[in-house]
């Protein structure tokens, strides 16, 4: 089984989230894949940050989508790393990226980036919202797609087979072996978020899942020798 290592916001557990110090730590801990969330700012620039404001990971407060580019350029994000945009982060590591976008909006421009630059290859995108993930595989053909959920039930594989997703990123927390049976009737690959402990990481074994979101580069180690 080819079990994937996933950076959840790069490696959150020990660099600031969603910082380019993060992606790269990931990126040089041979992380399979690199997840990341993307906003829109006030001015249309598709920014890297998971909340829709800045209040908890900058030295800022506000709503991402009333400022601009060069007002979330200002702000400190950890460390004196500073908010990168999804253009930045492509240039800056070589890993393949999972995209989390939040909106249709978000969908939209990051569709555009990903035909300009190629992107089908290496990026697949991520959502916990329905239309946004159908409005990404309307907007770039072939695009791999996956639909997040914390809270849910069996009927989170009908929701991913219908927007047309090829992966559920799931809470590990509420994970069940009748999920997953279900979702790999339906041929669906299935990844547990967020894994940062040893339990965690035998669940996921014992389920058999595809891979792991995790805070911490370790996984990528215990992970390969974990029963």
């Amino acid at each position: 089984m080819n079990f994937l290592t996933i950076g959840h916001r790069g490696v959150m557990g020990v660099e600031p989230e969603n910082t380019l110090r993060s992606f790269v730590a990931a990126d040089r801990a041979g992380l399979d894949v690199i997840e990341l969330d993307l906003h829109l700012s006030k001015d249309g620039a598709l920014v890297v940050m998971h909340d829709a404001d800045v209040d908890r990971t900058t030295d800022g407060t506000g709503p991402i989508a009333e400022k601009t580019l060069a007002e979330l350029r200002a702000l400190d994000a950890g460390r004196g790393e500073r908010i990168p945009t999804f253009e930045e982060v492509l240039d800056a590591v070589r890993a393949p990226l999972q995209a989390e976008i939040k909106d249709t909006a978000a969908a939209r421009a990051l569709a555009e980036v990903m035909h300009r630059r190629d992107l089908v290859g290496r990026v697949e995108v991520l959502s916990f919202h329905d239309e946004a993930v159908a409005e990404t595989a309307r907007l770039v053909p072939g695009v791999r797609t996956a639909l997040v959920a914390s809270r849910y039930g069996l009927d989170v594989v009908d929701r991913a087979v219908a927007v047309g997703a090829s992966t559920l990123v799931l809470n590990i927390r509420r994970l069940t072996l009748e999920v997953v049976e279900r979702a790999r009737t339906a041929n669906l690959r299935v990844i547990g978020w967020v894994v940062n402990t040893q339990d965690h990481l035998r669940l996921v074994r014992a389920l058999q899942l595809d891979g792991a979101t995790t805070d911490y580069p370790d996984i990528k180690r215990t992970g390969r020798f974990t029963a």
